[in-house]
């Protein structure tokens, strides 16, 4: 058995409308990767971090890593294509791309359904694809023994997620809502199997101060 522990990335650039715009942390962001950096260090736990390529996962490790510990680079662990995604979803139903926080609750259902039921084209990876590059990102990471944490995306922590849990895909996507920036998910690998044994934890941003501090977008 071998426990993983999985990180969202710090608050990126929310109201962004491209990848590319999305893809850079915002100053709360960096803060709450500083606090969830110091709380790690007070608990002693993590080893050596592991973080997809992406900007905002990149940076939010290394505030994560500081001096002390090993930061990895693994794509695998790189967000599911939203944005293409949700180009696919207007182009087969009409669905344009939210405004605010209420049209995007009701746009991931929508956008993990068309994904997984293969109608998005061969330009964008497919949901099986996805799933099993996660996979192997975690028995990568629990391959090198205890002590790994994994900086990551909301996708695929919802994955994840709904692998150990068996969820369908409309219960995936309200997991996909509850993933908070920079919140702590912890993972136990036995075999071949995965099991949850932590969701959501944001102890660093648990203090009174610092309740507004606590993002989902």
């Amino acid at each position: 058995m071998t426990e993983i522990i999985l990180i969202r990335h710090a608050q990126a650039n929310a109201g962004a409308r491209t990848e590319a715009e999305y893809d850079r942390l915002s100053a709360l962001g960096r803060q709450q990767a500083l606090w969830l950096a110091d709380h790690l260090l007070q608990t002693g736990e993590v080893a050596r971090v592991v973080s997809g390529t992406l900007s905002r996962q990149v940076d939010t490790a290394r505030a994560i890593a500081g001096d002390e510990l090993d930061h990895r680079l693994d794509p695998r662990l790189n967000e599911l294509d939203y944005f293409s995604l949700a180009d696919a979803l207007k182009e087969a139903r009409g669905v344009p791309f939210p405004t605010g926080p209420e049209e995007f609750a009701a746009h991931v259902p929508q956008v993990l359904d068309i994904w997984r039921r293969g109608e998005v084209g061969p330009h964008v990876e497919s949901y099986e694809a996805f799933r099993d590059r996660v996979l192997g990102a975690l028995a990568a990471a629990a391959a090198g023994g205890p002590g790994a944490a994994l900086v990551t995306s909301t996708g695929v922590i919802a994955m994840l997620t709904a692998v150990a849990l068996g969820l369908a895909t409309d219960a995936k996507a309200q997991m996909f809502l509850r993933v908070r920036n920079t919140s702590v998910h912890r993972f136990e690998l036995i075999g071949d199997s995965v099991f949850l044994t932590q969701f959501g934890a944001t102890p660093h941003l648990d203090r009174p101060d610092r309740h507004a501090a606590r993002t989902y977008l």
